[in-house]
């Protein structure tokens, strides 16, 4: 009996230990704390991505990363594989594909709506059957006039109608230059206040935003609910400036109704892969990051 007590009083011991140590190690290392949903937008690993897709969604995957942001749409496929393929590979490793960077037909006119209707139709589909929430168009070209401005808004909209019939939200991410001037209007606030919240959201890219000369919290509090998507973007890596005020950003992001965001590194200190980790444990080990 006195054996059997000394075993268990020793036992008793080493789980309290553990246990200390357990809350040692996530005083240390507080991330740990609670799994964040951090996104990547998978343009960061361009160049690693073309040869090994499934080695580096292994290795994204253990770095930690839950949501997905696609950015290699051609032809019904999504990196080489097939929608439902993808979704599969994706899942399998504990990820879900959220969004994806689709170009679209880089013109349009009335005298090609039929035909680009048509692409958008099969973007639609194909990215539903990927498992996405947003279908995001990259980029676009700069009018020279609010009339031509307006023209691209309506047309995002007849856009966001076939999308929304497949349960996506479309949008549109931004770059520097849609913060220039169109005959005295701001190009990104006119596309704003001409596009139907219901159809078209915007992915706030804040590094671009910032470098095109304004601050992303004052836009994030001066059209609440239009960005359910951020792209958190640095010069390199997620941090490593200092110029940007990610705590006020993610603050604002929240309060106006952010669902998604996704870490994209376009510049490196280090080999991509890496850049990307550091990008990710930087986001981890932020307080103000749900």
């Amino acid at each position: 009996m006195i054996q059997n007590r000394r075993n268990f009083l020793k036992k008793a011991s080493l789980f309290s230990l553990a246990g200390v140590v357990g809350s040692t190690d996530l005083l240390a290392n507080p991330w740990m704390a609670k799994s964040k949903s951090i996104g990547l937008q998978l343009y960061s690993l361009r160049d690693d991505i073309k040869d090994n897709v499934k080695g580096v969604l292994e290795s994204v995957a253990k770095i930690g990363y839950k949501k997905l942001e696609a950015a290699n749409y051609d032809n019904g496929s999504i990196y080489g594989m097939s929608p439902s393929a993808f979704k599969d590979t994706v899942n399998g490793l504990g990820m879900e594909m959220r969004s994806a960077h689709v170009g679209g037909p880089r013109s349009y006119s009335k005298d090609t709506h039929s035909e680009a209707m048509d692409w958008w139709k099969k973007a639609a589909d194909d990215h539903a059957e990927a498992g996405a929430t947003y279908l995001i168009k990259p980029s676009m070209p700069i009018p020279k006039t609010l009339d031509e401005l307006r023209v691209w808004c309506d047309y995002y909209n007849q856009v966001g109608e076939i999308t929304k019939d497949k349960g996506l939200m479309f949008g549109f991410h931004n770059h520097s230059r849609e913060f220039e001037k169109i005959e005295g209007e701001i190009m990104f606030d006119f596309m704003l206040k001409n596009t139907d919240p219901k159809l078209f959201c915007m992915e706030l890219d804040v590094y671009w935003c910032q470098e095109g000369g304004y601050n992303p919290v004052d836009y994030l509090k001066k059209y609440k609910g239009r960005f359910p998507l951020l792209h958190i973007k640095d010069e390199k890596e997620i941090g490593q400036s200092g110029k940007m005020d990610f705590k006020a950003i993610f603050k604002a992001a929240y309060a106006q109704g952010m669902k998604d965001y996704f870490v994209e590194v376009e510049r490196y200190n280090h080999p991509p892969l890496e850049s990307v980790r550091q990008s990710y444990e930087y986001l981890a080990k932020a307080s103000f990051v749900k």
